[in-house]
């Protein structure tokens, strides 16, 4: 089965017109995408992007063979014109399926919002799903409580930039696995321009590709490698936290550790607390703790830990950094090894895991040796989680530089 993605953009388009913003102003500069529109085989239409005729023929298809056309939600945004020729549009009650002459079969799914979602099946068992924008899939349960094993689709095309909670669903479902192409759709200006939007695709194993291109539904080639172990780097308030929640925002079940624990009488951090906790999805887990090795070691979801200079902090407690006298007699062995334990059960880890550590170097020196010596160990602590991690960013102003990028999403 083969799909021609005549539109890639959300409902207005992008640019949409006569807005000033950055991502409008560099998608004029060759990033353009017309409303979300998908040819499957050449016979059946989802949904209609402006001009779709001549959308067709610049990516060297026509619409001669089309027999169905299925809106996915009330239409906005640009008008547009149905060429002569082409069948009436309609939508297909949730539930309900469609034949096609050509072998094709179209479910219609059930979907948060108002539209429609369409599952396809190809003539050779390839299925896609095609959800419309701002939209999740509706009435799934965890694949662990599924009457049967859920068979992953071959291919999602969902609103990953607006939505990562819905991949996060389909992937709960055991609808989305590790070989199927998760294609980003319905992109409108709340996207960063590229290439940031590659790079946080990327994070959420998707990818977006150009209007005009075509691909094989079932070819795997393309799907990006999500990192097993990144690590985040930033000074204070530059937005680490939120970048690394944002790379795990797609994935279901999260366990997030928090190593600050409770701080009794200091309601500013009870509140900086409660506004971590808000910002995180519902279905994440959390657990206060500074004991990091074993949970590398087990098996399980994607883990995020927050952050590592606190655990640092913890560590340093127990080996007594903090007193000069005991420091001299022992400290640094007994923290290097705690260092070297935390490393390698980092390097072993089969889960996928983020770090967020402060980025401390490049500031004013501390006034005393022991806050040197924090300084110091911290900059040892981040250099030895860093050889081991396939990606490193550095945060700064909430614009994350990657440092290292092993493996991870590529532009389509």
């Amino acid at each position: 089965m083969e799909i021609t993605l005549l539109g890639t953009g959300g409902p207005d388009g992008l640019p949409v017109p006569g807005c000033p913003c950055a991502a409008c102003s560099a998608a004029i500069c060759g990033a353009a995408r017309n409303p979300a529109s998908v040819l499957v085989d050449g016979m059946l239409l989802l949904d209609l992007t402006p001009g779709p005729a001549l959308a067709a023929a610049r990516a060297g298809r026509t619409l001669s063979g089309v027999r169905q056309v299925l809106l996915s939600h009330p239409r906005s945004g640009p008008p547009v014109n149905l060429p002569p020729g082409l069948p009436a549009p309609g939508r297909v009650p949730d539930g309900e399926q469609l034949a096609l002459l050509t072998g094709h079969r179209v479910r219609a799914v059930a979907v948060d919002a108002p539209g429609t979602g369409y599952e396809i099946t190809g003539p050779s068992g390839n299925r896609l799903l095609y959800l419309p924008a701002g939209c999740g899939p509706a009435g799934l349960e965890a694949a662990e409580h599924a009457p049967h094993r859920p068979v992953p689709y071959d291919m999602v095309l969902l609103d990953v930039v607006g939505r990562p909670d819905a991949l996060a669903r389909l992937r709960a479902a055991g609808l989305v696995g590790p070989t199927t192409d998760v294609i980003a759709v319905h992109i409108g200006h709340e996207a960063p321009p590229e290439p940031e939007l590659h790079r946080r695709l990327g994070a959420d194993g998707a990818r977006a590709v150009p209007d005009g291109r075509s691909l094989i539904v079932g070819e795997y080639d393309a799907v990006p490698d999500v990192p097993r172990r990144t690590l985040v780097l930033g000074g204070a308030r530059s937005g680490k936290s939120a970048e690394a929640e944002r790379r795990l925002s797609a994935f279901p079940g999260v366990l997030y550790v928090a190593t600050a624990g409770a701080r009794e009488g200091d309601p500013e951090w009870e509140q900086r607390v409660h506004a971590h906790r808000e910002r995180r999805p519902g279905s994440w887990r959390t657990e206060e703790t500074c004991d990091l090795v074993p949970l590398l070691a087990e098996d399980g979801p994607p883990m995020l830990v927050d952050c590592l200079a606190l655990w640092l902090t913890d560590a340093m407690d127990r080996v007594g950094a903090w007193d000069d006298e005991r420091w001299a007699s022992g400290g640094p062995r007994e923290l290097a090894a705690r260092i070297a334990e935390l490393t390698a059960a980092w390097r072993a880890t089969r889960r996928t895991v983020v770090a967020v550590s402060n980025e401390v170097g490049s500031g004013v020196v501390p006034a005393t040796a022991s806050g040197r010596r924090f300084r110091d160990e911290l900059g040892k602590l981040n250099a030895a989680i860093a050889a081991e991690s396939e990606h490193v960013l550095l945060v700064t102003a909430g614009v994350a530089l990657p440092l290292r990028d092993y493996g991870t999403g590529r532009p389509g």
